[in-house]
């Protein structure tokens, strides 16, 4: 078996796919395999409170807790939804909207009854990432990435996770749950976020 190089603090099995893929896409970062990137649950069982204010704060959270655990160089990303006619709101409580973290369906059905009578040039939202570097010997580096795009009235798709099925891209005429895996990847907010994080993961690794 192939040693870890690099962790990322998450127990979701797709976003694990899903970073894993951006990262490793044409060679983003030179001479990492997919082996060598990890999801958190080969270190440990425990995620760290994610009491931060900011989506910043808390990908680093999670990354200062991956990587004195693992002792490798951990990735984190706190990633959700900024609607405008919510002043930004679900924003960091994006996966516990509804109440129970990681509901998918009951934030989506919430969140869209919340927005039932708001009209469509008004329903403007975007994604958010905040990606994370952080290694045991105390390098840190925060990125972000944002895709913006329009609110559905009800979601569309089956592919993708969380919020996928209600946003559609500025320019596009499908939903992110619509979009190939690798259309996402191209325009995502973790695509941008992770992309832009990967020049110093690749100085990190090359020691």
């Amino acid at each position: 078996m192939t040693d870890p190089r690099l962790v990322l603090a998450t127990h979701n099995d797709h976003k694990v796919g899903e970073l894993r893929a951006i990262l490793l896409a044409a060679g983003t970062v030179p001479g990492l395999l997919p082996d060598e990137v990890v999801g958190a649950a080969r270190f440990t069982d425990v995620q760290p409170v994610e009491d931060g204010v900011t989506f910043e704060a808390n990908a680093l959270i999670k990354a200062r807790a991956l990587a004195a655990e693992s002792g490798l160089p951990s990735v984190a990303d706190d990633s959700g939804l900024a609607v405008d006619v919510l002043g930004g709101a679900p924003g960091i409580f994006s996966a516990r909207w509804a109440g129970r973290h990681g509901d998918d369906r009951a934030n989506l059905d919430l969140l869209l009854a919340q927005l039932g009578d708001i009209a469509p040039e008004h329903r403007r939202a975007r994604f958010v990432c905040a990606a994370a570097l952080v290694t045991p010997e105390g390098v840190e580096h925060v990125v972000r990435g944002e895709l913006v795009g329009t609110l559905l009235t009800a979601p569309r798709g089956d592919g993708g996770f969380g919020y996928d099925p209600i946003l559609q891209p500025e320019g596009y005429d499908r939903s992110c749950a619509e979009l190939s895996p690798e259309e996402k990847n191209a325009i995502s907010h973790r695509g941008q976020a992770f992309r832009a994080l990967a020049p110093t993961i690749a100085d990190v690794l090359r020691g």
